[in-house]
C-alpha cells in the first residue's frame, strides 16, 4: 500500500490552491489565480552550530525532523515528495519509485540557497547543451527531451575549524658547485668547469596552524561526484534561513553522509593547504614532509540544501545526468558515445585525406 508523504503544504490566501515558490524572488506563487503570496522574513539568522556538541545532543536534539523518506531501489537516492504525491520518477535515475518508505531521524537543516534559475531559464541550458554534443547517438536527444528537468534541493555541510599541525620533514637548500670535467676539441682534449646545481638536505620540523572557513562538502551520493562538485562556487555569503515556503513545487533530498562522515571527507580536502603550509614553514628550495599530525578545534557546522535543475535519463540500460546550478547556471552533464558516428566520421577522413593525396599526385 502507497503511504502518503508527509511533506507540508502551503495554501494561496486567494483562491486555496497550493502555491509553488517561484525561482528569483521571495514569494510564492499560485498556479491557479496567479496570486503572489510573500514568504515571511522573519525568523534567526544563520549561523553555525557546535559540530561535537551536536553530535552529543543528536538524539534529544529539538532540532530533528522525521521526515517519510522515498529511497530508489535502483539508485538507492533518498528524497522528499511533494504533498499527495505517492507515486513518482526518481529524479536521479530515472526509475519509478512508489512512496512507500520509512521515517529516519534527520538534523533539521538550517539554512538554504533558494532557486534563482527559472524551470523555462534551466530548460533551455538544457536543449543547448544536448545540441553541442558531438558524436552523441541519434536516440539520445529524442530519449532525454521526452523526460523533464526537476528541481531537487541536494543536501551538504559547511564546515569551519582550526587544524594544528605537528610535523617533521626535510629542507633543500640549492647550492651552485663548480665541477670539472674533460672535453676533446679539435682532437685535444681539454680540462674545463661548469656550474652545477645541486641541494644540500636538512631536517626540519615545526607546528604549524591552518582557519578553514564554509569548507562545503555535498551529503548526496546520488549525484556524479565529479560533475555535482564542478557546479561550485555556490554564493554561500546568500544563505537563506530555512523555511519550508523555498521548497514548495521542488524535491527535497534527504542527505546520506551524516555530518561526522562529512568532516572525514572535509579533512581530506584540508590536506592541500596544510601540506603548503608546512612547506612554508619549513621554508629553503625543496621540502619532504616526512610526518604530519593534525588536531582540530573549535570545529562548526551547517546544514544547508543547495539548488540543482536535475534530468536523468537512461540509454542502452544505463543512466546519465545532467545539472545545473540553479543560482549561477553552471551546467555539468553526463552523456554517452556513438561509435558507429565516430567510426564513420574517421572512414570519412581517412577517405578525405587519401582523395587529395591522389588528386596532388595527378
Amino acid at each position: 500500500m502507497s503511504t502518503e508523504v508527509a511533506a507540508k503544504a502551503f495554501p494561496c490566501s486567494a483562491c486555496g490552491a497550493k502555491l509553488q515558490f517561484a525561482p528569483g524572488t521571495t514569494t510564492l506563487i499560485c498556479p491557479h489565480c496567479g496570486a503572489a503570496n510573500q514568504i515571511p522574513t522573519d525568523g534567526p539568522a544563520v549561523h553555525e552550530e557546535d559540530f561535537l556538541a551536536a553530535i552529543r545532543a543528536f538524539e534529544s536534539s529539538a532540532d530533528q525532523v522525521e521526515p517519510l523518506m522515498v529511497t530508489c531501489g535502483s539508485c538507492g537516492a533518498s528524497t522528499t515528495l511533494a504533498v499527495n504525491v505517492t507515486a513518482a520518477i526518481c529524479p536521479f535515475c530515472g526509475s519509478p519509485l512508489v512512496t512507500a518508505g520509512a521515517a529516519h531521524r534527520q538534523i533539521k537543516p538550517e539554512c538554504l540557497l533558494a532557486f534563482a534559475i527559472t524551470a523555462p531559464q534551466a530548460m533551455q541550458a538544457y536543449q543547448s547543451w544536448l545540441a553541442s554534443l558531438w558524436f552523441a547517438p541519434s536516440a539520445l536527444k529524442r530519449d532525454a527531451l521526452s523526460g523533464r528537468l526537476q528541481g531537487v534541493y541536494i543536501p551538504a555541510w559547511t564546515y569551519d575549524s582550526r587544524a594544528e599541525t605537528d610535523y617533521t620533514g626535510e629542507r633543500g637548500d640549492d647550492y651552485w658547485d663548480t665541477q670539472t670535467y674533460t672535453e676533446t676539441v679539435n682532437g685535444k682534449s681539454e680540462t674545463r668547469t661548469r656550474q652545477v646545481r645541486k641541494t644540500r638536505w636538512s631536517s626540519a620540523s615545526g607546528h604549524v596552524q591552518n582557519v578553514f572557513d564554509n569548507l562545503l562538502i555535498l551529503a548526496a551520493r546520488s549525484l556524479p561526484k565529479k560533475k555535482a562538485e564542478a557546479l561550485e562556487p555556490w554564493d554561500l555569503e546568500n544563505l537563506l534561513p530555512y523555511k519550508e515556503e523555498y521548497l514548495a513545487g521542488f524535491i527535497a533530498q534527504s542527505y546520506n553522509v551524516d555530518m561526522e562522515e562529512g568532516f572525514e571527507e572535509a579533512k581530506q580536502h584540508m590536506v592541500g593547504d596544510i601540506d603548503s603550509t608546512i612547506c612554508r614553514d619549513i621554508g629553503g628550495d625543496h621540502q619532504r614532509i616526512g610526518w604530519k599530525e593534525s588536531a582540530y578545534f573549535e570545529i562548526t557546522f551547517k546544514h544547508l540544501l543547495l539548488p540543482v535543475w536535475l534530468a536523468s535519463y537512461r540509454y542502452q540500460e544505463q543512466v546519465y545526468q545532467f545539472l545545473i546550478n540553479a543560482r549561477t547556471g553552471e551546467v555539468q552533464g553526463e552523456r554517452p558515445w556513438s561509435w558507429v558516428k565516430i567510426t564513420l566520421t574517421v572512414l570519412a577522413v581517412i577517405a578525405l585525406v587519401v582523395t587529395i593525396v591522389i588528386f596532388s599526385r595527378s
